[in-house]
């Protein structure tokens, strides 16, 4: 693999919604540009990027991938990312990578969800952006429209520097702008070849009117060609793409590109337009880090004669192989079995083979320059947003802000047994993918997986059977509910058992009275002239909290309540610790159902991100959820929505909400703490617990 120094390197994440053709066009850039040997097929299963079991089956992208086309001198590293918002955690990663995005939609579809989600990571990150319109060769294509939805839905700053000749199966060439050529693709061509010819005198008309929007355009973001364009001077090609370069930079200009990945239509083009419109790492602002054990900042500038300093931003597991880590390099340059340190955790790791990768492929270099992208296996002590540095230079770089997960489900191993095993898989799995959590969860005795959707949950399973070979089947959480008492209350706890010797005696009186919410527990020792030896009284206290385990009305923990344990007697020889404990069990029983009991269940805030026009639905749906309505206002393009609903109402909410809103929706969540329950939902929780316990009963 030659070697690349930072002024010869570019980085772009390929981004865009599920099914509008990114993996395709990195598969075509790195096979036009001869960096790949082979043209894959998504339908075949040969795609460079698209490469594990899962993608392969599903035929959509589910990992961040790499790819690089070397062009023009230069080497254009491409971060294949996801689609699907399932998946946004790698989305976002591969974003904050690379310097430039590279906006993938396609020509029938357009704007969609993804394609709104992608470009708020973006605009973010304050990237250099570029639209390139896919799939021209398809049915139903339309360049005019998603021109205009790109400008309505996400920036009135974009602007064609190409048009298309032709669309659907008519599509045959581009009209590039700037050089004022159509460039008509050769017939059968495999790496997008093209003859320049003058422009098609059917669009000629057509022509203009774009050409004349894009130097007007160009020409107004900046002030030494605004007077020339006025008074009408032509602006040379060099200029324009000189000022299009520095109004990139400002975020004040996206140029949209079109072609058709599969066919290598508008490779060349896009290749060519990377490395002149993309800046190369060292123009990028300096990043700045935290120097570790301080609260000191630091500006790393992408320089190779800074010190190192690179942060994984993604974790891999490959089979034979183990961990593999994707890192970008921000400032220094590292040689292949280089030492370098994870400050944070303390730990010195060695970069044996050190590679870049094309692909499944994984390439060997001696040395890596800043701003350069690359892979190493088997770091011992290094995850996924970790910093390598230098022992001498100790610092930790900005983390990429990862999506919490918003949905959670159940799981129950398929065989007895594998309980361990699907421990031990879920934890490695949380390693290589951040955005997924697990927990056992006690008061319910659920083995519960958090997740940004349906989909990335069901890949997680189908992982965890591949990998591990452990099978689980997604279930309904059980609600973690709990009881309290309104009223107050007392009497009496008695044991007395005799077995012909040695007997056992526990007797104690105690008055219960609710706590505020959040009160916890609190015990009382009221006895007063030893009518039960002190001894005996931490029995009581410990029987009282083993019976408010178990519940009162539904078998759920009751909190929120005080006991005082105030009078009593015991039995010189019968009386034990473990009779007064039996007592203390009896006495929460039988003062607990007059204190008027009640069913507490857990609320959320929840935050929903809509357009306008499905708000009424969303608030409909949400009220029919038992939600409680805060409020809403803007947020971006989107209103945000406010609202408390409880737990148990929004099972599967993710899916409700992706089709009241035609995907556009989404949502973030935060537990906010337990309400009394409305007798008519605590009741149906009350008769399922009771059919549950007869059930137990009858099958004991």
């Amino acid at each position: 693999m030659k070697e690349y120094p930072s002024t010869h390197i570019r980085n772009v994440a390929v981004v865009g919604h599920g099914g509008s053709g990114k993996t395709s066009l990195v598969d075509a850039l790195a096979f036009v540009a001869g960096s790949s040997k082979r043209h894959g097929r998504i339908k075949e299963g040969s795609a460079l990027t698209d490469y594990s079991p899962d993608e392969i089956e599903r035929g959509y992208s589910i990992n961040l991938a790499l790819a690089h086309a070397e062009w023009e001198g230069v080497k254009i590293n491409l971060v294949d990312t996801p689609g699907y918002l399932d998946f946004a955690g790698d989305a976002m990663a591969g974003v904050y990578a690379a310097d430039a995005s590279l906006i993938v939609l396609g020509a029938s579809a357009g704007v969609e969800t993804g394609t709104e989600k992608v470009w708020e990571y973006s605009r973010t990150c304050e990237h250099e952006a570029i639209f390139f319109v896919s799939m021209m060769d398809k049915e139903h294509a339309d360049f005019s429209k998603v021109y205009g939805q790109i400008r309505e839905r996400l920036t009135p700053k974009a602007i064609p520097v190409e048009i298309p000749i032709g669309a659907g199966p008519q599509h045959r060439g581009i009209i590039n702008l700037i050089s004022k050529t159509a460039l008509i693709y050769k017939p059968g061509t495999k790496t997008g070849e093209y003859d320049e010819q003058p422009i098609p005198k059917e669009l000629q008309a057509e022509y203009e009117k774009y050409e004349s929007d894009l130097i007007e355009t160009v020409a107004s973001t900046d002030d030494s060609l605004v007077e020339r364009y006025l008074e009408g001077k032509e602006i040379s090609h060099e200029e324009l793409v000189t000022a299009m370069r520095a109004a990139m930079k400002r975020r004040e200009l996206f140029p949209i590109l079109c072609g058709a990945a599969e066919l290598t239509y508008g490779t060349r083009a896009l290749l060519s337009e990377i490395v002149e419109l993309v800046p190369p790492p060292a123009d990028n602002h300096p990043v700045v880090a935290e120097k570790w054990g301080s609260a000191d900042k630091l500006e790393i500038p992408e320089r190779d004669d800074a010190p190192f300093t690179a942060l994984v931003f993604k974790t891999v597991s490959e089979p034979h192989v183990g961990d593999v880590s994707l890192f970008r390099i921000f400032s220094g340059s590292v040689k292949n079995g280089q030492e370098v340190y994870n400050a944070a955790r303390s730990a010195p790791e060695k970069l044996n083979h050190l590679s870049v990768a094309q692909g499944k492929e994984k390439l060997e270099v001696d040395v890596l320059h800043a701003g350069d992208i690359g892979v190493i296996a088997k770091l011992r002590d290094t995850h996924t947003n970790d910093t390598l540095c230098t022992h001498a230079t100790p610092v930790v770089l900005p983390r990429i802000p990862l999506p919490e997960p918003i949905i959670h489900v159940a799981i129950e191993a398929k065989e007895r047994g594998d309980e361990d095993k699907i421990n031990i898989g879920l934890a490695k799995i949380t390693e290589e993918d951040p955005t997924f959590h697990w927990e056992f969860n006690a008061d319910v005795r659920q083995t519960w997986i958090y997740g940004l959707g349906e989909r990335h949950l069901e890949v997680t399973l189908n992982r965890l059977a591949r990998k591990f070979g452990v099978h689980a089947t997604m279930t309904k959480p059980r609600i973690p509910y709990r009881e309290t008492i309104r009223g107050k209350g007392e009497g009496q706890g008695r044991h007395k058992k005799q077995t012909g010797g040695r007997g056992q005696f526990g007797d104690c009186w105690i008055r219960m009275a609710p706590l505020p919410r959040g009160g916890g527990y609190v015990f009382e020792d009221g006895i007063v002239g030893g009518s039960i030896p002190s001894k005996y009284i931490p029995a009581v206290d410990r029987g009282i909290q083993e019976a408010a385990v178990r519940g009162i009305l539904a078998g759920c923990p009751v909190v929120d309540f005080k006991v005082e344990l105030f009078d009593g007697s015991y039995h010189t020889v019968d009386s034990n610790e473990m009779s007064f404990k039996l007592a203390g069990i009896l006495a929460f029983r039988n003062v607990s159902p007059n204190c008027k009991p009640v069913l507490l269940e857990p609320l959320v805030d929840l935050e929903v991100m809509t357009p306008e026009e499905y708000l009424g639905a969303v608030m409909g749906d949400l009220s029919a959820r038992r939600g409680q309505i805060l409020g809403s206002e803007p947020e971006g393009t989107t209103l945000k929505l406010k609202a408390v609903v409880p737990e148990a109402e929004l099972y599967k909410y993710a899916t409700q909400l992706h089709s009241l809103t035609q995907g556009r929706g989404t949502y973030r969540r935060k537990f906010k703490g337990y309400a009394e329950m409305p007798p008519e939902a605590a009741a149906k929780v009350i008769e399922e617990h009771q059919k549950e316990k007869k059930e137990k009963e009858e099958e004991g």
